[in-house]
């Protein structure tokens, strides 16, 4: 068993919202905490508290709130989600955030997996939200606006409307068990096909906040540090991590509703920004994109990469044109997300390794019979650790497969450690693709190629792209019977394909044809024949996407 590094933390039994909000802090209260990349508007630590309350309030007194209901967030980044989000709080709620770029079938799916008794969206998205909401059973006055736009008809209340004004007696903050009830309520890709509900406790991203601050957050200081907000709010990375920074820290963030280099830069130069937290596709424009050169970056102290693997290359191609160090941390959904990262001055010395332990967590690196292996030797890595998820949303079934028997948690990702208890992630033995942080499940991308009257068989594995330094997913199908294979049929089934699913899953690493698609005796797809196959292909027919 591999243990931390650092001595243990205290973990407060408290929730969220009393962490961020009634915790010990060193901050006033009218220091600004969130900024809108693009209107300036923004909240200070006084306003979200406020702010907070009266919408939790409002949820309770209006739309009949209970403990453990279910919000669903249908919205790329804003700076009211944080707000929003520490309400449903404060009224013992469950936030589910959802991909906006996610099809209506896919969002319909995660409304009627999670329960979600209402859905908040902005003004853009309003009519796929409600498409979706009507076919999970979401009536049309739970569907809740965010943002600057309003509703011009006034039929959908902005979530600034939702108070409890008029209430005889205003409800009060409902108890909240730690330990049991749930936060967040995130999704994450499955080999089966659809996403599967990851159930995140209070204590599970309490834990996490406390653990990385013994690393990470308590060397930021609220007067100095500000820091990018261009990690989705819909992904725990975003959601856990640069919340944790801003609230506990007090470190200003900068929210950017989508990535543009350009405007990153500009709101790196005009707010001073000294860290960010981004993935790999962001290192690599940093480093490489002519544009940056046009502004100045110098305050950036450091930059933390996660959510997928970076190169050593492109670390020191930052370090090369910008002097700033590129450090590395790992972690998943279902681990709140952080499991072990680096300081910010060991990206150089241990280039390649994702950190060490965070504290409170204990480890193992185990051959595929379970025996535990010793330093330097690749296996699946097993952790522990109070900010391990418990289980799936309703998923029982999956619980052998996720833990062991004496209730250790399988990442799916091989590793091995150094003598110095640094980890080095160099496989997956799950079968999900991530692109750009984003996880792909193959499965699901199959089950809908096996709906196109051209295909008779398929299978879909995650191939590296040099350019944008991000696995992209490839499809290997056998076309139907009487069908030609050719490069105009490939795109074809890639356009086709792009019409049904969100961006991430479009197969940005094209179309093979092949005779057959390897499978074992039972049935199941070789993936790794077909991993060892785009190895060694030059060319082939394929969606030029």
């Amino acid at each position: 068993m591999i243990t931390s590094k650092f001595a243990d933390v205290d973990i407060p039994n408290v929730d969220l919202w009393t962490l961020y909000l009634e915790g010990k802090r060193d901050y006033p209260d009218e220091h600004t905490l969130l900024v809108d990349g693009d209107t300036g508007r923004s909240y200070t630590f006084a306003e979200i508290k406020r702010l907070s309350i009266a919408f939790g309030q409002g949820l309770v007194h209006s739309l009949d709130w209970r403990k453990g209901d279910v919000l669903a967030f249908y919205t790329p980044n804003c700076v009211d989600t944080p707000v929003v989000n520490l309400g449903l709080h404060w009224a013992a709620g469950i936030a589910s955030p959802a991909n906006p770029t996610y099809t209506v079938d896919e969002l319909a799916h995660q409304l009627k997996d999670s329960g979600a008794k209402a859905l908040i969206t902005q003004r853009p998205f309003l009519e796929a939200a409600l498409e979706a909401a009507n076919a999970a059973g979401i009536p049309r006055e739970r569907v809740l606006l965010m943002g600057d736009a309003r509703d011009d008809k006034g039929e959908f209340k902005h979530w600034r409307e939702v108070t409890a004004e008029g209430a005889w007696l205003k409800p009060r903050k409902p108890q909240v068990a730690p330990d049991l009830d749930t936060a967040y309520l995130v999704y994450s890709s499955g080999t089966t096909g659809l996403p599967k509900g990851v159930s995140l406790t209070h204590r599970n991203l309490v834990a996490n906040a406390m653990q990385s601050y013994k690393i990470d957050t308590r060397s930021l200081n609220w007067d100095v540090d500000a820091q990018l907000g261009v990690l989705p709010f819909f992904h725990i990375y975003g959601l856990s991590v640069v919340l944790n920074v801003a609230f506990v820290a007090g470190a200003k963030c900068v929210i950017m509703a989508r990535w543009d280099l350009e405007k990153a830069c500009g709101l790196i130069q005009s707010h001073r920004i000294t860290v960010a937290y981004v993935a790999p596709p962001i290192i690599l424009a940093l480093g490489k994109q002519p544009a940056v050169a046009k502004y100045d970056l110098s305050t950036i102290k450091w930059i933390n990469s996660g959510a997928a693997p970076l190169g050593p290359e492109l670390a020191e191609a930052v370090w090369n044109r910008l002097k700033v160090g590129v450090k590395q941390g790992y972690g998943l959904s279902e681990t709140s997300p952080t499991i072990m990262t680096q300081f910010a001055d060991e990206w150089s010395r241990f280039q390649g390794s994702v950190g060490k332990l965070l504290p409170n967590m204990v480890a193992r690196i185990v051959d595929t019979d379970g025996k535990d292996l010793p330093n330097g030797e690749h296996g699946e890595l097993l952790v522990k650790g109070p900010n391990v998820f418990a289980g799936y949303w309703n998923r029982p079934d999956l619980q052998a497969d996720t833990f062991t028997p004496d209730g250790w948690f399988k990442t799916g990702d091989v590793a091995y450690v150094d003598e110095h208890g640094n980890f080095f992630i160099t496989d997956r033995i799950k079968e999900l693709i991530k692109y750009k942080g984003f996880q792909v499940a193959p499965a699901e991308l199959e089950d809908k190629l096996l709906g196109n009257k051209n295909v008779d068989d398929v299978a879909v594995i995650g191939v590296w792209d040099d350019e944008s330094h991000t696995e992209v997913p490839r499809a290997y199908i056998v076309p139907a019977p009487g069908v030609e294979a050719n490069e105009d049929l490939a795109k074809q089934i890639a356009d086709w394909l792009a019409g049904e699913v969100a961006p991430p899953k479009k197969l940005r690493g094209g179309v093979r044809f092949v005779d057959v698609i390897p499978k074992s005796p039972s049935g199941k797809i070789l993936r790794r024949l077909l991993k060892d196959k785009a190895k060694k292909e030059a060319a082939g027919p394929k969606a030029k996407l």
